[in-house]
């Protein structure tokens, strides 16, 4: 039997698309084995982190007690005036804003009967001084009788009791007539002090009563202000007398300094917070009801281990940073913070004096990855040569002249030196 061409073309096809099968698949495996050995090389690579750090020094740092306050006037440099019972309002010649000086005619009441009491009181004194005049003289006239032996001894006691009863009499009247006089001359409020009106309720010719709730008229001395802020019970310990503040006020106030004037006797059990008294250091501008914002500086703590407040990092409530070794490797090191103030924070554990801390370049940072300077920011010295790595140099310090800057790193370099930062 013979074969066509017809008939072995198909069979020589496939044997041929079988070969090429074969040899692709083979192919495809010594790709495959190829590609593996470069990738477990470029694992080995790490590349260096650029930081910025600072050395943990110790030092001295003080607590800053942030506290809400308002301007209000100091003891007996307020006065508000009120009426001393119903009466009309006569005069009041100063308005909101007007200086005052001492003396000055603030308000006059009108109240006919204060006035009609006060005569009273002097008719009654007068009568009293009379009846004392005629006791005194009929006293001397029986005296002599007695003497004589016309007048019993009876009439003498009884000139004698009239005598004494009369003067009591005009001790009373002139202890009415002063109180009246002394209401009376309530109806007229003048200035115990300099000051300037802060506010002013009722015009001339408005009625008035003692009870009102609102003032007539508010008196309050510019020069003696003082600042009343709650501190809260957990620093209150922080807060001494003498302490120095800093009175921050609203909008273009500029910040005025202050002292710790005193200390509460009590805390308001509603609010946990107690009120200190604070003075400025000199006359403030800013007006009596003024809200403000008070930072006192703290009784300060000496010797501490200090790092920048920018090197900290928090999660939840655990605090760490990043202390950079001799070999430039970054370690996370949880820390236990006190106080943070003045871009300073004072670590209680886990950082010793002399350590260089990352303060840039924290983020994302793996631990134990390579770090490396980052480039010096526009004004700031760079790290002196043999430092560690970003901990900066003084700003006097100046490179000799044939000082060479070290090769950069090649990003991807093969190799590696041991607890990098790995891809």
């Amino acid at each position: 039997m013979k074969w066509t061409a017809r008939e072995t073309r198909p069979g020589r096809i496939t044997l041929a698309r079988l070969a090429l099968a074969a040899t692709a698949a083979a192919a495809t495996i010594a790709g495959m084995s190829a590609c593996s050995r470069p990738a477990t090389q470029e694992t080995d690579t790490e590349d260096k982190v650029p930081v910025v750090t600072r050395p943990a020094a110790r030092g001295t740092i003080r607590p800053v007690v942030v506290a809400t306050g308002m301007v209000k006037p100091a003891t007996g440099a307020e006065l508000l005036v009120s009426a001393p019972q119903s009466a009309r309002i006569a005069e009041m010649p100063k308005g909101v804003g007007d200086r005052v000086q001492k003396g000055d005619l603030l308000v006059r009441f009108d109240i006919p009967s204060l006035d009609a009491d006060a005569s009273e009181r002097r008719s009654a004194l007068a009568s009293a001084e009379a009846r004392l005049t005629t006791a005194r003289a009929n006293e001397q006239r029986i005296q002599l009788l007695y003497q004589r032996g016309i007048a019993a001894r009876k009439e003498l006691e009884d000139a004698e009791r009239e005598l004494t009863d009369a003067g009591a009499a005009v001790a009373a009247a002139k202890t009415a007539r002063a109180a009246a006089g002394e209401l009376a001359s309530r109806q007229s409020v003048r200035a115990p002090f300099a000051g300037v009106v802060a506010a002013r309720g009722h015009n001339p010719g408005d009625l008035v009563d003692a009870s009102a709730a609102e003032p007539i008229l508010r008196l309050v001395d510019p020069s003696r202000l003082q600042v009343e802020a709650a501190v809260p019970l957990a620093d209150l310990s922080r807060v001494v007398v003498g302490n120095p503040a800093t009175v921050v006020g609203p909008g273009a106030f500029p910040p005025e300094r202050a002292t710790v004037l005193s200390r509460p006797a009590a805390v308001d059990p509603a609010t946990a917070a107690a009120t200190v008294r604070l003075t400025f250091a000199a006359p403030t501008q800013l007006p009596a009801g003024t809200p403000v914002q008070v930072e006192i500086q703290g009784q300060p703590d000496d010797g501490v281990v200090l790092v920048p407040a920018a090197a900290l990092v928090q999660e939840g409530t655990q605090s760490y940073l990043f202390a950079v070794d001799a070999q430039a490797k970054a370690h996370r090191r949880p820390v236990r913070v006190g106080i943070v103030a003045g871009g300073q924070a004072e670590i209680l554990s886990g950082v010793t004096p002399g350590e260089a801390v990352v303060v840039s370049g924290q983020n994302a940072l793996p631990d134990g990855a390579t770090t490396t300077p980052a480039p010096a920011a526009e004004g700031e010295a760079p790290a002196a040569p043999g430092t560690a790595p970003g901990a900066g140099a003084s700003p006097d310090a100046k490179a000799p002249p044939d000082a060479k800057a070290p090769p950069a790193p090649r990003a991807g370099a093969g190799g590696s030196s041991g607890g990098g930062a790995r891809r």
